[in-house]
């Protein structure tokens, strides 16, 4: 059993999602393990990881939609304003979501279907310089 570890920097333009899959499978391939578990993790409480589908962006758009309609930035119930009226949002986002990401690694790259991509989702509305921490494990 072999493991190695990582972190992706992903800098964000503010809210949405960015792709990143292809960082993470070029470092896969890179690792030459052929069978495994690969995990991921964002170090950021206003961050989250998603696999979603990455051949039509009206998804991305349609997820956003649904979250701020779920959580409005401002909502008076949230206290929680110490960066900002989109701050603990953020916070409500990225926990509604995953911050940590586990597949599986065969023939020497992520068991992603067709259609599905990695994406860091950014909840804050500024641009922000994101940590992801990665670890494979396999052989």
């Amino acid at each position: 059993m072999k493991q190695t570890a990582t972190e992706f920097v992903v800098v964000t333009e503010g809210r949405g999602m960015v792709e990143i899959t292809a960082e993470v499978l070029a470092w896969v391939a890179g690792s030459g393990l052929e069978q495994g578990l690969l995990t991921l993790h964002v170090r950021h409480t206003s961050a989250s990881l998603l696999i979603q589908e990455n051949a039509d962006p009206e998804v991305q758009a349609d997820m956003e939609r649904f979250l701020s309609r779920l959580i409005p930035d401002g909502d008076p119930l949230l206290r929680h304003t110490a960066e900002g009226p989109d701050d603990m949002p953020a916070h409500v986002r990225a926990a509604l979501t995953a911050t940590s990401l586990s597949l599986p690694v065969s023939g020497g790259r992520p068991a992603l279907g067709t259609w599905q991509g990695i994406y860091l989702y950014e909840h804050r509305l500024a641009p922000h310089r994101r940590l992801i921490a990665a670890h494979l494990m396999g052989q």
